[in-house]
């Protein structure tokens, strides 16, 4: 049973309702804890890791309108993103109920309960999380980790987990600083291939006097400066993973030598007669929209048939939800080991900044704005300052992959979000910008869940 290896803390100002709850869980989960005093959050979930929290929404003292709940819950995922939440309250109210949905809590409960109702919601919960981790943890057995607990990524791991352990040839597909080159090592370290050779080729960058010779090799004698028999990257490759990056860049007449190798399963290095076979496991990539790969003036269908056996198309940033929180503490505690430098915390704001962001260079911009914010801070709390945003990434336009929604909420949130960026989160300034009063400001942040 799932139960038996699960840690749980419950979070409720009722001594009664603490006592029940460890009474009920503690024969079979492996450990509860139970806390009384909300504002020990943080402390908590900061000295230990707990697979769910059960978190009352009203607390004594305050007003009970199930608004603290919703406070504590956008605290517990700031600081620990891949905790599941369970929500608790004496209240009716399905508006809440959603509110807290939409805001990370895994689900829902009412006062009083039923036992077998929660230990139903539990079991639930922690069977998805396990189901969507044993993808995760058998891709990355061998590789480097893949993060992220999105629905968008976890459709491409299920996809890696059955295609990888195949031959079948793959085509990843996804904007710049997606990481389809993490889907390529993934796909061949996951292989009946992995302690073969993965040889990486940026065709992209290749002229057409170098194409041959890099990829089919040479002989000596074959041109002025071939001193010695030189291995083209198809041969180096034999028995393992070709990767090919950036293949819709390469030119009609290079698609023609590339679709003979492919067919024949040979290479005639240049100032050669004697072809030699190869035995390639092939990934390619591109950010080009596959609209264009399918424009058969720009590239060859025939070759798109026999690269794309199984297409992978790796989701943008700004589609993948809270895996954004999740990537900020994996790059700020990896440029604090880098740089010497101690442990970092957020400030409330900063999770916040980068949400609001749209990341048009995707994860490698967000790696590099965290690596700088790590660099130039002084203190141990990076704050919404410490975020600086390329202009660079600002200027080249949005995605291949889909289009500028012409929504009229959607244009309304962006020129929000531009505002409230410039001014610095100040909505007196922004409200004057805008043209609108304060009050129309903070209904439309409420309506945009800003």
């Amino acid at each position: 049973m799932v139960l038996k290896n699960a840690t749980i803390l419950v979070i409720d100002d009722d001594v009664d309702v603490l006592t029940a709850l460890r009474l009920l869980l503690k024969p079979m989960v492996k450990e509860v804890v139970t806390e009384k005093n909300p504002s020990n959050i943080t402390a908590q979930i900061e000295r230990a890791n707990y697979d769910i929290i059960i978190l009352d929404m009203n607390f004594n003292g305050l007003v009970n309108t199930g608004n603290e709940g919703i406070f504590w819950l956008n605290k517990i995922k700031q600081l620990k993103p891949e905790t599941s939440v369970i929500l608790m309250t004496a209240y009716a109210d399905i508006d809440l109920a959603i509110r807290g949905l939409k805001e990370g809590a895994s689900d829902f409960l009412m006062k009083p309960w039923k036992n077998e109702k929660i230990l139903e919601t539990i079991t639930t919960i922690l069977g998805n999380k396990k189901s969507k981790t044993s993808n995760k943890e058998h891709l990355n057995s061998n590789s480097i980790e893949i993060i992220g607990n999105s629905d968008a990524m976890d459709n491409v791991f299920v996809k890696l987990k059955k295609v990888a352990p195949t031959d079948a040839n793959v085509l990843v597909l996804g904007e710049n600083g997606t990481g389809k080159d993490l889907i390529a090592r993934a796909l061949h370290d996951n292989s009946n291939r992995r302690h073969q050779p993965f040889i990486k080729v940026d065709v992209g960058a290749l002229t057409e006097s170098l194409f041959e010779s890099e990829l089919f090799g040479y002989k000596k004698g074959a041109f002025t400066d071939a001193r010695e028999d030189r291995k083209g990257r198809f041969e180096a490759a034999n028995g393992g993973t070709l990767f090919l990056d950036e293949i819709g860049n390469i030119s009609l007449s290079q698609q023609v030598r590339l679709l003979t190798v492919l067919q024949n399963r040979q290479v005639t290095p240049l100032g050669s007669n004697e072809p030699i076979s190869v035995d390639i496991r092939l990934i390619c990539a591109t950010n080009i929209d596959p609209k264009e790969l399918a424009d058969e003036k720009k590239f060859r269908k025939d070759l798109i048939y026999r690269i794309n056996t199984v297409d992978i198309i790796v989701p943008p940033l700004r589609n993948r939800g809270t895996d954004i929180t999740e990537l900020a503490h994996h790059f700020v505690s990896l440029y604090a080991e880098k740089y010497n430098k101690n442990t970092f915390s957020f400030d409330s704001g900063f999770i916040s900044k980068l949400k609001k962001h749209d990341f048009p260079g995707n994860v490698r911009e967000l790696q590099y704005v965290l690596e700088r914010a790590v660099i130039m801070t002084d203190g141990s709390v990076l704050k919404p300052e410490d975020l600086v945003f390329s202009s660079i990434e600002r200027s080249t336009t949005t995605t291949n992959f889909e289009s500028k929604s012409l929504n009229l909420d959607d244009l309304e949130k962006n020129a929000i979000l531009t505002v409230l960026e410039k001014n610095k989160g100040n909505v007196s300034k922004s409200a004057k910008e805008l043209g609108i009063t304060r009050a129309a400001l903070y209904r439309r942040l409420e309506k945009y869940e800003l």
